[in-house]
């Protein structure tokens, strides 16, 4: 969990019912929309606010990060009465503790070595059964959007036409479930934290905004329409940063 408040970043009360999350989620995706008010576009804060309603939306994730809210309080509570405790003398004796003789140096730098191969091949098992497969589900996800839109705005009203949009809503939402199986089914090594952030909250924009554009498909409210677009291309931001991540490592 990351040190910011998803309640904050909502500027709504932990004590907020789920109806006025919501509220405050609408209104602040239209203030930073930037078909709403160009003056106030913030790609950034889109992403923070979708990050935080993803939590704070659904019931069971909330409770979740309450509780994580007060236990990281708890934390610091402790960590700071600790060190109001600690004596000038014990900080002392910790950053000079026992050292290890010199005669087991061959045997650290032995198992150093160890390290960095068992690192290694984590980090081929991640990009090769993680990495590869869901950046090849977002791409079957994200690509094909805009020329579905455009086969659609020749009518939206007409049924081939939105059921061949619904269709492909559908497969968005099978290779969404399949993407975040496969992120889940292995934890990242440290070295790719950054591209599984960016994969993580990808996959959130992507099923956020798969939810808006089949709404729109219920209604024709063109405003679910330039959220779930707006939610894709954020999604397809991240997605890039994923990749730009992973070729930094190499």
């Amino acid at each position: 969990m990351t040190d910011s408040n998803y309640y904050d970043t909502l500027d709504v009360s932990p004590s907020a019912t789920g109806a006025e999350i919501k509220q405050a989620y609408r209104r602040l995706v239209k203030l930073f929309h930037p078909d709403s008010h160009c003056e106030t576009a913030n790609h950034e804060q889109i992403v923070r606010i979708n990050a935080a309603y993803e939590v704070l939306g659904d019931p069971h994730q909330r409770r979740s990060y309450d509780q994580q809210l007060q236990q990281r309080s708890r934390q610091e509570q402790y960590v700071a009465k600790q060190h109001q405790q600690r004596s000038p003398y014990q900080t002392t004796y910790q950053r000079t503790s026992y050292r290890q003789p010199s005669a087991n140096n061959a045997q650290k730098r032995s198992y150093g070595y160890r390290h960095f191969q068992d690192a290694d091949e984590q980090l081929q098992q991640w990009l090769s059964q993680v990495y590869v497969p869901v950046n090849r589900l977002l791409c079957r996800i994200l690509n094909p959007l805009a020329e579905q839109l455009d086969q659609l705005s020749a009518d939206p009203f007409d049924d081939e036409l939105m059921e061949v949009f619904q269709a492909y809503l559908q497969d968005c939402r099978n290779y969404l479930k399949q993407a975040q199986l496969v992120f889940r089914s292995l934890p990242n090594p440290a070295n790719v934290a950054g591209a599984a952030v960016h994969l993580y909250y990808c996959l959130n924009q992507v099923a956020d905004g798969i939810e808006e554009l089949e709404l729109f498909t219920l209604n024709y409210d063109d405003g679910y329409l330039h959220t779930g677009q707006e939610l894709f291309r954020i999604a397809t931001g991240l997605h890039c940063e994923a990749q730009y991540a992973v070729k930094d490592i190499g």
